[in-house]
């Protein structure tokens, strides 16, 4: 009896922490609202400005290649992403969503095509 509730407990405990961590890593998301795990006041002022000015340099210097967003988000789409970015900010998160997902981020099932992830990536060679 005893080793059984032992088991028990340590599975909860094991399951509870997994659920804790993988919110945290998923928190972001697109959702301006939610803080991820770098924010500091002075990121988001510089990121703010980053996205307001449109200046892609300043943005990837800020993220430092972390998230898969850096692997996906390049010179040429930045305007298009700080567009998502107002939009969410603004409430109209429909319309961000369709731009993250024309860019390939923000697709819960993975399925985006961005940096050739897609199928058949290695049609044309």
């Amino acid at each position: 009896m005893n080793k059984k509730i032992i088991m028990l407990g340590a599975a909860g405990l094991v399951l509870g922490g997994f659920l804790l961590s993988s919110e945290k890593a998923l928190a972001y998301r697109g959702d301006p609202s939610v803080q991820g795990p770098n924010y500091s006041e002075e990121r988001h002022a510089a990121m703010t400005q980053a996205f307001e000015n449109n200046d892609y340099n300043a943005w990837k210097e800020l993220m430092q290649g972390k998230g898969r967003v850096t692997q996906v988000i390049n010179e040429q789409n930045f305007a298009r992403f700080s567009e998502a970015h107002r939009l969410a900010l603004e409430g109209r998160t429909d319309e961000a969503q369709v731009i993250r997902e024309e860019l390939g981020l923000g697709l819960q099932n993975g399925s985006g095509q961005g940096m050739g992830g897609g199928y058949g990536r290695n049609m044309n060679r």
